[in-house]
């Protein structure tokens, strides 16, 4: 089969509850990249899987602005170590 062709996927709804900051950030990067939220998650994961980076350099320097704009200054150090505080 060609790496170039589509593939039939069935997708899910999901309720995935994400850091404030982070969501934001993520939309927006999402718009910046002409993609759907769902897109964009799907991509990152994926790649993530086959440990391999899923942006480039200019998407980076996009992504540093956004997180400027959102105030998310969650970095991977933080994985795992989240608890949600009152709101």
């Amino acid at each position: 089969m060609n790496d170039m062709a589509t593939k039939l996927v069935k997708r899910a709804q999901t309720g995935v509850r994400l850091e404030a900051t982070l969501l934001k950030t993520l939309k927006a990067l999402a718009e910046y990249l002409d993609l759907t939220l769902g897109d964009l998650l799907e991509g990152i994961v994926l790649h993530a899987f086959e440990d391999q980076t899923p942006f480039g350099p200019d998407t980076l320097e996009a992504i540093s602005r956004l997180k400027a704009v959102y105030g998310c200054e969650l970095t991977a150090a933080d994985s795992h170590k989240l608890t949600e505080g009152n709101s």
